[in-house]
């Protein structure tokens, strides 16, 4: 069931991160205009070509990856929960020059007013699906918006990751115990001040020294059949499935080491495990 009273409290998280984060990334609009992108090697195999495509970006966030998808020659829409990153998605698609159409929503309302058979891929990444407390309305909303032999896309860390803390110890439950979700009183954490250059490799700034006005949050840990399930059950079809053993941008993790291409891996003590996964699904055609 969809808990809508945690996704407005998460709402109000994501309001006060997102001042946090984008205080670190300094002139955006100017690193996309000069033709930079924040897209990585695993989501741009998986897309293919999406010149030319209606694309819809699901919890696009502030639009960054959304505008890099737009200069590829896509048609994009970024929906996002958060007021104050679709309010800086929107400015920044002005000052950059790519256009794109930015809807603030929650993803479950967005699904039931959208247009059917609207889109050729729909995409999402990276921390995207813990903030979803249903996934069966999500797997149908995708199907909805699909048009026939439409693509969905998604890149995102793996739940096996997810249950480590910062020591490497496990921590948190594969998934949800009896439906219950995590609650941190904290809120969104500044993920992009513990990145720096991981994620901002254009020149990263210290900005905020904490995330302001900090309100309580929720996240939904799904396993991956729990994913591929929910996409599979209203008649998708899979068509790619990957695990990656390393983390794109993100050095969560003491002592992790970098390898090329802004890529983290754990301590070389550890087991070799997935840090994210990559898949694509189709909506066949008849």
């Amino acid at each position: 069931m969809v808990a809508r009273d945690m996704h407005e409290d998460n709402r109000r998280s994501w309001n006060s991160a997102t001042k946090a984060h984008n205080s670190h990334k300094g002139d955006q609009a100017r690193f996309l205009r000069s033709g930079g992108s924040t897209l990585f090697p695993e989501e741009l195999e998986l897309l293919g070509d999406i010149a030319g495509k209606r694309l819809v970006h699901l919890q696009c966030n502030s639009g960054q990856d959304t505008l890099s998808l737009a200069a590829l020659g896509a048609e994009v829409t970024g929906v996002d929960i958060s007021d104050e990153a679709i309010s800086f998605a929107t400015k920044l698609s002005e000052d950059s020059g790519i256009p794109a159409t930015f809807v603030r929503a929650d993803l479950f309302d967005w699904f039931e007013q959208a247009d059917a058979d609207r889109f050729d891929i729909t995409f999402c990444s990276y921390g995207t699906l813990g903030w979803l407390s249903d996934l069966g309305p999500w797997g149908a909303g995708i199907t909805k918006v699909l048009r026939p032999g439409g693509r969905f896309v998604i890149v995102d860390f793996h739940p096996v990751w997810g249950m480590f803390n910062y020591d490497w110890q496990l921590a948190d439950p594969y998934w949800m115990v009896d439906s219950s979700p995590l609650t941190w009183d904290e809120g969104v954490g500044d993920y992009v001040a513990e990145a720096r250059e991981g994620l901002v490799p254009w020149g990263y700034q210290e900005g905020m020294a904490g995330v302001p006005d900090p309100a309580p949050c929720h996240m939904f840990p799904w396993g991956m059949s729990d994913v591929i399930g929910a996409l599979l059950a209203p008649g998708l079809r899979l068509d790619v499935f990957r695990e990656y053993p390393w983390s794109n941008g993100f050095p969560h993790g003491r002592n992790v080491r970098e390898l090329p291409g802004r890529r983290f891996v754990p301590p070389a003590e550890l087991p070799r495990f997935p840090l994210m996964y990559g898949l694509a699904v189709s909506l066949p055609t008849s």
